[in-house]
């Protein structure tokens, strides 16, 4: 009894995979708001009725969508920022891993950068609360760094916002320059570490500013 429990459970989770990997694939040419799920099981090869086995309509496809797509970049930038390095290495380090990601992932990013103002709620909040926990991690790792002895709490995360903002812009200006000219996307790249770097100067000066 167990086993076919079993069985039926991992036929569902494989499933469950293909509609989101069949949703991601068709969102390549469309928005989700114009996506509709009798596409995407048409895809898959199984009736629209099964679609509500997993989901309870599209929106909660693409906050799925969302989760897998910005799941896992958290932690590899979260593990950079924590190490003790020259900051210069942190930034470096940091860019190469979003311009992995993106390489890796095209078309997650592409749906995120997409839908972080698209049309369907559920999956811009999804996009927001995502980014919001990315820039909490990322003020936790640099509450921790001696640059920010003597930085208040709201000071601290307006600056991981800043990075995680650029992180974001970065992905997305990488994603775009893989269609256009040759040697776009080092250039991209490139324009990325000065800005993070900018903001890293910035940040050695801000309490000589005041903070205001």
């Amino acid at each position: 009894m167990s086993h076919t429990l079993g069985v039926r459970q991992a036929q569902k989770r494989k499933t469950r995979q293909a509609l989101l990997d069949a949703a991601l694939g068709l969102l390549a040419e469309q928005s989700l708001s114009s996506l509709g799920l009798r596409e995407v099981t048409r895809v898959v090869g199984v009736a629209p009725t099964a679609f509500y086995r997993h989901f309870r309509d599209m929106g909660e496809l693409g906050v799925a969508l969302v989760e897998e797509a910005l799941g896992s970049l958290h932690a590899m930038v979260r593990a950079i920022l924590a190490e003790q390095a020259a900051a210069e290495e942190r930034i470096d380090r940091t860019v190469a891993v979003v311009e992995r990601h993106v390489r890796e992932h095209p078309a997650h990013v592409r749906f995120v950068a997409r839908e972080r103002h698209g049309g369907v709620r559920a999956v811009r909040q999804a996009i927001a609360g995502e980014l919001d926990r990315f820039a909490e991690e990322v003020a936790a790792a640099l509450k921790s760094q001696p640059a920010s002895d003597g930085w208040s709490d709201d000071d601290v995360r307006m600056l991981a916002e800043l990075y995680v903002d650029r992180l974001v812009a970065t992905a997305a200006a990488v994603l775009d320059a893989e269609d256009g000219e040759p040697g776009e996307a080092e250039r991209v790249v490139r324009v990325a570490r000065r800005q993070l770097r900018l903001i890293s100067i910035g940040r050695q000066y801000w309490r000589k500013a005041g903070g205001e």
